[in-house]
């Protein structure tokens, strides 16, 4: 199969009349040494229903198709969603096994088959809410890899008390062990974005605790982190009716008051909000 290159990439956009939206993030990737290495990272396998954000042109797409049992791309560029099934069949006879969903990510609800996998190219101002949403509402996503902005794959892997760490680091560790694979070269991107870009794979664990807890904890994790140079007791003071009764809460879930959220891993939150 052959995969997209630049000169190709250029020629759909201007077939499409296509000029690449800032607000949608479309940064299209061209380099398919690159694509077919996110593609083996994932692990994906020819057992894998795969699921890919924002295709937009295709060229991952491709690789993609290359391994899965089958592709599921959701594109919320009607243009882009109408012209990958096409750029499918001029590159590969495995076309049939692509679906392509013309909807906006942060809206979706449900898809035609449980993907076991997620390999995306995220919109930069949209990564984090899409990945945490798609962790969310698909507990069949077991791992995957995602190329993000380099700071928000820093911020997705961190761990505690590192400046990085803090609410998409502990809400993403609600769902999965998160951990940084790689950086990926601008020059691999047409038109070439103004930041750095890095690899995020995840691998689903068992979440803490049911759904009802976990929105007591992310409450709980905004309030932490809303001044994050705060102490804990005055951090939760206004959901537990001041910073009395907030340290009271602190210790008796065996915490530290005076600590600051960063030094708190997802357990410690869960055992905060237990007793809240």
């Amino acid at each position: 199969m052959s995969l997209l290159g630049a000169g190709e990439i250029r020629e759909l956009a201007a077939k499409l009349d296509l000029k690449p939206s800032k607000s949608l993030g479309q940064n299209f990737v061209h380099d398919a040494n690159v694509c077919r290495k996110i593609v083996r990272t994932a692990g994906v396998t020819s057992t894998d229903i795969a699921l890919e954000i924002g295709p937009g042109l295709g060229s991952l797409t491709l690789a993609m198709l290359e391994e899965a049992r089958s592709v599921i791309a959701v594109e919320i560029d009607a243009r882009l969603a109408n012209q990958l099934p096409i750029t499918a069949t001029a590159h590969t006879d495995r076309a049939h096994l692509l679906t392509v969903i013309n909807e906006d990510a942060l809206t979706l609800k449900t898809l035609p088959a449980d993907p076991t996998v997620l390999v995306a190219n995220l919109p930069y101002n949209v990564s984090v809410p899409v990945f945490l949403h798609l962790l969310e509402i698909l507990p069949s996503l077991r791992s995957g890899v995602v190329m993000v902005q380099a700071e928000v794959a820093d911020r997705l892997a961190a761990k505690p008390n590192s400046k990085e760490y803090g609410i998409p680091s502990l809400k993403a560790a609600w769902w999965a062990d998160v951990t940084g694979a790689g950086s990926v070269s601008r020059n691999i991107f047409w038109p070439q974005p103004n930041v750095d870009s890095k690899l995020v794979a995840f691998t689903r664990r068992a979440t803490p605790g049911d759904d009802e807890l976990r929105k007591k904890v992310f409450a709980i994790i905004d309030l932490a982190f809303a001044q994050r140079r705060k102490m804990l007791r005055s951090a939760l003071s206004s959901m537990y009716g001041g910073s009395a009764a907030a340290e009271a809460i602190l210790t008796q879930a065996g915490i530290d008051p005076t600590l600051r959220g960063e030094s708190l891993d997802i357990h410690s939150f869960c055992a905060i909000a237990k007793l809240g």
